[in-house]
């Protein structure tokens, strides 16, 4: 293994990669040489750090700044006291409204990069709360002998570790709050070392309810003891507990009976119930804000069959559902798309239909695919839709919007629209989902050339 230099030095920090770390260049031993790319956790760009090596690699080294020389006018204060230790965030450094300028950036550098395009128009970057906005997780959990307790939150910077933490900032208060709380909770149970992880979600609260759900994965049986504790919490909290022994398939709840998760979407006048495992968008309000601009973009009218690809729960469809002739949401998890028929059952809506399919598969085939369809919409996971966008039919869509939550697979498949199929990228921007992290959701609208 490379020998890692802990002698503190000098940078300059004359950029930033996509995960919010400052980039500079160590002068080189060799004259004439270019110096070596180091990537500098901590650092801004315009600002002059000392900074301590933490990684070594042959075309570029990693480091951490340990002092400021000369700050950058982006600079404050972190919030939480936690900052730099725990992985949860890495941009709390830097003011909050220049963040997604940042990213907006990172977004347009990977279309031309990457994908050889430039949008005709640069879409206004949506933005939300940006403390307290998380309403889905995963905590790590870790008895730690050596501290004489159990730890419960992000991983460190370090993933090897769990973060130390007694709150956190950018989790909706009503678990943010009680992180240390679930670590004393979880160090007071006979399965303390047999609890890897707990999954938070949070829907709408109820006059009898909170709207959160704690998913409690352990590794062991659970001793009446430990059952009575997790309801005691759950009750004093207003939680429901639900406990994950096995797979997908074993989480079942354990107090209350029958808890009803859901949100809503005002809007459309549309509620959502979802499990306590299903994907729902982290940031409730950036979520309203991002489907009107999605059906905003698609431009769908009352006269138009649309299809909406990797659907979920149907958090694009049931909205399109009240605008156009008819909808058709495909995702590959059928536990999401028997979710998705029962929410379109649950607030009256007939003009949708729902099908499981593996989208990495040729789809010419499927009986919905033969009916035709004039506008695409398609959310993607980080992989992105390139097999999907090369098996579809496309010239019987008008246009396409496209919700990416990585920049650099957008960018690829964006190349392939525009570049062999002929395809005009309109427009693009990137909306923060994700305050105070470098990860870059966006939104792309594609029309025939």
């Amino acid at each position: 293994m490379a020998r890692i230099d802990k002698t503190p030095f000098e940078a300059e920090i004359t950029g930033m990669t996509h995960d919010g770390r400052g980039v500079a260049r160590r002068a080189s031993r060799e004259p004439g040489e270019a110096g070596k790319a180091v990537f500098i956790a901590g650092a801004l760009p315009g600002e002059r750090v000392m900074a301590v090596q933490t990684g070594r690699h042959r075309s570029f080294d990693e480091a951490r700044a340990v002092e400021v020389l000369l700050a950058a006018p982006e600079r404050v204060d972190p919030r939480c006291e936690h900052f730099g230790t725990c992985g949860g965030c890495a941009m709390q450094h830097f003011a909050e409204d220049k963040q997604i300028i940042a990213k907006q950036r990172v977004l347009l550098e990977n279309l031309e990069r990457i994908g050889h395009v430039t949008p005709e128009r640069v879409l206004e970057p949506l933005t939300d709360t940006a403390w307290g906005y998380r309403r889905k997780g995963r905590f790590s959990v870790r008895r730690v002998e050596k501290k004489d307790k159990t730890l419960v939150g992000f991983r460190e910077t370090d993933p090897r570790f769990v973060a130390d933490i007694a709150s956190c900032h950018t989790v909706i208060p009503q678990i943010g709050e009680k992180v240390e709380a679930l670590g004393s909770l979880v160090d007071g149970l006979d399965a303390r070392r047999d609890i890897p992880q707990i999954e938070f979600i949070a829907g709408d609260p109820t006059d009898d309810f909170s709207g959160i759900a704690l998913t409690i994965r352990h590794l062991a049986p659970l001793s009446e003891a430990d059952r009575a504790a997790l309801v005691a919490f759950g009750q004093q909290h207003r939680f429901a507990i639900f406990l994950q022994p096995g797979g997908l398939d074993s989480v079942h709840p354990l107090w209350p009976d029958n808890p009803k998760l859901a949100f809503a979407l005002p809007q459309w006048n549309l509620e959502f119930v979802f499990r306590p495992l299903d994907f729902i968008q982290v940031n409730a309000g950036l979520n309203g804000k991002m489907i009107a601009d999605a059906i905003e973009l698609l431009d769908a009218g009352p006269d138009d069959r649309v299809l909406d690809l990797f659907c979920g729960l149907g958090n694009f469809t049931l909205p399109l559902a009240r605008s156009v002739r008819e909808v058709v949401g495909v995702e590959g998890e059928a536990g999401l798309v028997q979710r998705a028929r029962e929410n379109a059952a649950h607030n009256g809506i007939t003009n949708a239909q729902f099908h499981a399919a593996d989208l990495a598969k040729d789809l010419g085939g499927q009986s919905w695919m033969r009916e035709g369809f004039d506008k695409l919409l398609l959310d993607p996971p980080r992989s992105g839709a390139d097999f999907v966008l090369a098996h579809l039919p496309l010239k019987q869509f008008k246009r396409i919007v496209y919700v990416s939550c990585h920049p650099a697979s957008l960018a690829r498949d964006a190349g392939y629209l525009v570049n062999e199929k002929g395809w005009k990228l309109r427009a693009a921007g990137v909306m923060d989902m994700f305050p105070h992290t470098a990860h870059v959701e966006s939104i792309a609208m594609f029309e025939q050339g």
